[in-house]
């Protein structure tokens, strides 16, 4: 049974619903995400993943023992 809000909005033509792919990030959906954001005056400093990355493993190697 259908009503209105199952209705695509006029404004919408039905070749872009059509045009999809389903499933499409399903894959890396399931993945996970390991987004973490960071303050702004510290996106100064650490302007990319790799920056944070290697902050943090220098940080790391100075606290904990060799294994």
């Amino acid at each position: 049974m259908k009503n209105e809000k199952d209705q695509l909005r006029k404004e919408y033509s039905g070749d872009l619903i059509k045009s999809g792919v389903r499933g499409k990030h399903v894959a890396h959906y399931r993945e996970g995400t390991n987004v973490v954001l960071i303050a702004a005056d510290l996106h100064e400093l650490f302007p990319d993943s790799e920056a944070v990355d290697k902050a943090l493993r220098d940080y790391l190697s100075q606290r904990q023992p060799p294994p």
